[in-house]
């Protein structure tokens, strides 16, 4: 084998001249082209790629992240803590809510092609990059220039690249195809694309992602398993499956709040109010704004108030948040003082009176004063009620200041004067009356019973009215439930043809 001489420089950069027949290198430079390299690898004899005469080169006392002290001199284990190091930082992408897939792309000829791939698998998910244009540099010139050009590559992957669902990474060109209305709304990152994707099955619509999109933008750059993660989560609770469209759409921030720290202790506060495990999913699908306030700060001072100010027993507590979970979200010391101050003027209704009402039906503390109270109170005047006979109704079927005017307490008003030949007083005995449905209880049992001939002249007995069919039959009718109920049905349908004619 010829021999070779070895030319040392004091710079750095350290010079080796090879036989004649073998590649020329300039170690420890950049400059190595990738002809130059291919040729090496078919030379038989001694090689040098890094060769370092001078230790100072490499600080001795410098270690690596992974607190290993640096050697000056080249190592066998290069290759194998590299391919370490690849698997470690794989992690980082799967436990960061607002992870992003880092690419780096530089121009290169589409004759080299080079696909970079990366393992992560995490929950059955397998995330892989492929890079579809590379830069005329080897590959050595991308390991050095990644650290310097982190920033700038950074910026370029925001508008190239996205990880789907599939695994795979496509263009900005086939996200629009993906979502079209969408991209037409807004500006979608590419990243975005898996959230959508997922969320896509529980019903929503590219019209939805604009709205969550208004209402929280943040929302739509969770990682997909972290929201997967916390879905599940208020799935496991007794959310149904159809009310997480409605609950994003009302509150998409719940994709952001973590399990651990937020989700679990609002469900944990709820159970110490007492209510049953079967009842909380239906709690937090109709509120799931409580997620956003601070139990410690919000709600416990709220469950307090309604102990120590508004009068509520404790042991009721959990049964007014079942029939109101918005009172968890309410200003009450406004509401309560207010409703409480307008009753007790305007009907002369006790305090006592007042906290019956909020117990049995708490929605009333929603209601408006001008468009809810004082129509429905004014109503029932002019029917011929005193402000007695009111706060009477009132406390025992609070519900009547929900019902609606026009449909519901004129007509049933009407019907009990005109068809029953009861008066109105007689709502002070059985205003459950005014909660009853005219078309499916009222009228049917009246015209089965008139023609039954099992009615006597005078006033109608409301008290038919209040049993449930079977024992109305038994009781009043004197006849099977499918007797009577084959009677309600042709009445409805009939009914239902009157109302049609009319209007044709």
């Amino acid at each position: 084998m010829a021999g070779f001489s070895l030319y040392c420089f004091i710079n750095p950069r350290i010079l080796f001249t090879l036989p004649s027949e073998s590649p020329l290198f300039v170690l420890g430079s950049d400059k190595c082209s990738p002809a130059t390299r291919r040729r090496s690898r078919k030379t038989r004899g001694f090689v040098v790629t890094y060769a370092h005469s001078n230790p100072k080169i490499i600080n001795p006392k410098k270690k690596s992240r992974y607190g290993q002290t640096l050697s000056p001199y080249d190592s066998d284990e290069d290759e194998a803590l590299d391919d370490e190091s690849d698997e470690e930082d794989d992690d980082w992408l799967l436990n960061d809510d607002f992870a992003e897939v880092t690419e780096y792309e530089k121009k290169k000829p589409k004759s080299q092609k080079q696909t970079i791939a990366k393992k992560g698998v995490k929950k059955g998910i397998v995330k892989n990059w492929e890079k579809h244009e590379e830069s005329e540099t080897d590959e050595d010139d991308l390991d050095i220039g990644i650290s310097r050009n982190v920033s700038s590559e950074k910026k370029k992957e925001r508008e190239s690249w996205r990880l789907d669902g599939r695994g795979k990474v496509s263009s900005r060109k086939y996200v629009e195809k993906l979502y079209p209305r969408l991209s037409e709304e807004i500006d979608i990152d590419p990243k975005w694309v898996p959230l959508l994707d997922y969320l896509s099955t529980f019903g929503l619509k590219e019209s939805h992602f604009v709205q969550m999109y208004e209402r929280h933008m943040p929302s739509l750059q969770i990682n997909v398993l972290s929201a997967q993660e916390r879905l599940d989560y208020l799935l496991s609770v007794g959310v149904k499956h159809r009310d997480i469209k409605r609950m994003l759409l009302r509150q998409p921030q719940i994709l952001q709040y973590t399990v651990e720290n937020n989700l679990k202790a609002h469900i944990s506060f709820l159970m110490g109010l007492g209510i049953p495990n079967s009842k909380i999913g239906q709690i937090v699908a109709a509120t799931p704004s409580l997620f956003s306030y601070s139990v410690e700060n919000s709600l416990r001072p709220t469950i307090r108030y309604l102990i120590e100010e508004v009068g509520i027993k404790e042991t009721d507590v959990g049964k007014v948040v079942q029939l109101s979970p918005q009172i968890l979200v309410q200003r009450l010391d406004i509401t309560w003082n207010t409703r409480y101050m307008f009753l007790s003027k305007e009907l002369g209704a006790p305090r006592d009176s007042v906290v019956k009402m909020v117990k049995k039906h708490p929605q009333l503390l929603h209601y408006s004063i001008d468009d809810g109270f004082l129509p429905r109170i004014n109503f029932l005047r002019s029917i011929g009620m005193c402000n007695s006979d009111i706060l009477k109704v009132l406390t025992s079927l609070t519900q009547v200041l929900s019902l609606s005017l026009e449909d519901n307490l004129k007509p049933k008003y009407m019907y009990l004067v005109n068809e029953l030949n009861n008066e109105v007083h007689i709502l002070t005995k059985y205003p459950m009356y005014l909660s009853l449905s005219l078309d499916q209880r009222i009228r049917p049992r009246h015209r089965f019973l008139v023609e039954l001939k099992k009615v006597r002249k005078g006033p109608f007995p409301l008290s038919s009215l209040v049993p449930n069919d079977e024992s109305f039959c038994q009781q009043w009718a004197g006849t099977s439930v499918d007797t009577y109920l084959a009677f309600r049905q042709r009445l409805l349908l009939k009914e239902f043809a009157n109302k049609y004619d009319k209007r044709v």
